[in-house]
């Protein structure tokens, strides 16, 4: 009876599907905020329209470094040791911190405007190692064009940002071609934490017609200090990304961040099936959305033209 039994069991196990096996992906940012929280979310759809889901046959592990470059490296280095199958980075403090612990785990970064300047990789094409990833560099040449556009009148651009993250370097020096050809100024302001964006705004105040926020993580964690400032002195507000327009900049011409950490995933899901990373091409994020603020260009002193409400993609009453 007993041998009887055990051959029932192992005809069984030989019928019963085996258990997908198990895949990790790690992914840390610097900072919370809108912007690099849809990011994630969209890394974790594209996993799962490509079959990748947690409590099945993924393992999703996220850490916020809360805006430190230290912790990020403390993060970069246990995440490291845990050794997952893919590490994400995102942002460009974190994919340095994560690129600089491990030259063998896959590392697929997302929104790093920079990916070369940030000495992350040495080719766009041809990244090699064990890294690839997706950038999302500012189309400032058509925020420039967005704010002449709405403010003609507008002379100076006043421009906060925080000189440790490369990817606000990068950006500033094409913004500085491009408002030359526009004929404006650019008027710079640093804040190297949080706590200082409300004074580096301040100081904007009377020698800047406008401001313009790029996707700078430590100036984007405290928008609404920036905000209040231009609210306050009627200053219209530019924002590099377009989640920050419901947090009160007038307006933004940028990308959807859950569909560029949907493109992301989509280059994760090409190494957790085998690629190897540094034969991946580096992309570009792709579609640009122009958002709009009505109520935040009433509290500026900003009527839209009819030409920008009739191309926005989003109207925020």
């Amino acid at each position: 009876m007993r041998a009887t039994l055990l051959a029932l069991f192992a005809a069984t196990a030989l019928i019963l599907p085996a258990k997908a096996e198990e895949v990790t992906v790690a992914v840390t940012a610097i900072v919370e905020h809108p912007a690099l929280d849809a990011a994630r979310d969209g890394i974790k759809e594209a996993l799962a329209d490509a079959g990748f889901k947690e409590g099945e046959n993924l393992k999703f592990v996220y850490e916020s470094a809360q805006g430190n470059p230290g912790t990020a490296a403390q993060i970069a280095r246990q995440f490291v040791g845990d050794a997952p199958n893919v590490i994400v980075p995102i942002s460009t403090p974190s994919a340095q911190a994560v690129v600089s612990a491990t030259r063998d785990i896959p590392v697929v970064f997302t929104a790093v405007s920079d990916p070369l300047g940030a000495q992350l990789i040495k080719d766009l094409q041809k990244p090699g190692g064990n890294v690839t990833g997706l950038s999302d560099m500012s189309p400032v040449a058509d925020h420039v064009a967005l704010i002449r556009e709405i403010t003609p009148n507008a002379k100076s651009i006043g421009f906060l940002y925080n000189t440790a993250e490369a990817n606000s370097v990068s950006t500033l020096a094409a913004l500085k071609v491009e408002a030359e050809k526009a004929g404006l100024t650019v008027v710079e302001s640093v804040a190297t934490k949080s706590a200082e964006v409300q004074g580096a705004a301040r100081a904007l105040v009377g020698r800047a017609d406008v401001f313009y926020i790029p996707t700078d993580n430590t100036i984007v964690s405290a928008f609404e200090a920036a905000v209040g400032v231009a609210e306050e002195a009627k200053i219209p507000l530019y924002a590099g990304d377009t989640d920050s327009v419901n947090r009160g900049a007038l307006a933004a011409l940028g990308f959807n961040y859950f569909d560029v950490g949907k493109q992301t995933g989509e280059i994760v899901v090409r190494v957790l099936k085998g690629e190897n990373p540094g034969d991946i091409p580096v992309r570009v994020a792709a579609g640009t959305d122009l958002v709009i603020n009505k109520k935040a260009a009433a509290k500026m002193g900003v009527t839209f033209p009819e030409s920008i409400i009739s191309r926005a993609t989003k109207t925020i009453e």
